[in-house]
């Protein structure tokens, strides 16, 4: 006489995988907004950074099923304080800075409220929040993508500031990328040119330039270009990608 037979047990591999989870700054508008909408729509965790806690309600509104936390990029120095009282998620498979200031102007105008908002929104947040976060990404070996900017390749006149802070961003990416690698975290650094965006809208006013959004990439392509460096097999890396309007 046999033994019945004993039903076969799942193999761990047959579980379902846990979603990603995805930490955003930027994702009200834009470039972000876009890349918001992907991650939602394949069935990722979302984290989204809010300014306040108005901001992080609309932002809920916006995109159901998303979480917030929220931190000023104006204030830096603050961020430590302002994460240390929220909820964090536990692990991040990526960080991505998005958001962005701009102010046009020449170097003998540009005043240092300018400079220094410019710096702290577009550098020194974006270091702070990656060096708050690291645990998380270190346990998920997770990947850390920077919306930099072709000005953060070259500077023209009347973008000293903004071009100074993009140079940095990219510096930051490039030295961060050095230290992590042996933690398994991965660093993009992505350059867009001029994108259909309301930051654009607002260059085009300090331009006295009319604004034409058809003329410009559209956010939704960049947010294909940074998720493209997000979802490359493990063991590949693209560390720098730009990205211009084309025919």
């Amino acid at each position: 006489m046999t033994a019945p037979e004993t039903p076969e047990t799942p193999e761990a591999s047959d579980a379902p995988a846990a979603p990603a989870v995805h930490l955003l700054t930027g994702g009200g508008s834009g470039i972000g907004a876009a890349v918001a909408t992907r991650l939602l729509e394949r069935g990722d965790e979302l984290w989204l950074l809010a300014r306040d806690a108005g901001r992080a309600k609309e932002l809920r509104e916006r995109f159901p099923g998303a979480r917030t936390v929220v931190g000023d990029l104006a204030e830096p120095d603050r961020l430590s304080w302002a994460l240390g009282h929220q909820t964090l998620p536990d692990r991040l498979d990526s960080l991505q800075h998005i958001a962005g200031v701009v102010d046009l102007g020449e170097i003998g105008e540009l005043t240092p409220k300018v400079w220094h908002a410019t710096l702290a929104a577009n550098l020194v947040a974006p270091a702070e929040l990656t060096r708050l976060l690291l645990p998380q990404l270190r346990s998920a070996r997770g990947h850390v993508l920077f919306v930099n900017s072709g000005a953060g390749l070259r500077a023209n006149a009347q973008w000293g500031a903004y071009a100074a802070s993009k140079h940095g961003l990219k510096a930051l990416a490039d030295a961060l990328r050095w230290e992590e690698s042996g933690n398994g975290i991965r660093v993009t650094s992505v350059y867009p040119g001029r994108t259909a965006t309301p930051m654009q809208a607002k260059v085009h006013r300090q331009e006295g330039k009319e604004y034409d959004a058809a003329r410009f990439i559209a956010p939704e392509s960049v947010a294909t270009t940074l998720l493209t460096a997000l979802d490359l097999p493990r063991g590949t890396e693209i560390t720098d990608l730009s990205v211009r309007p084309g025919g």
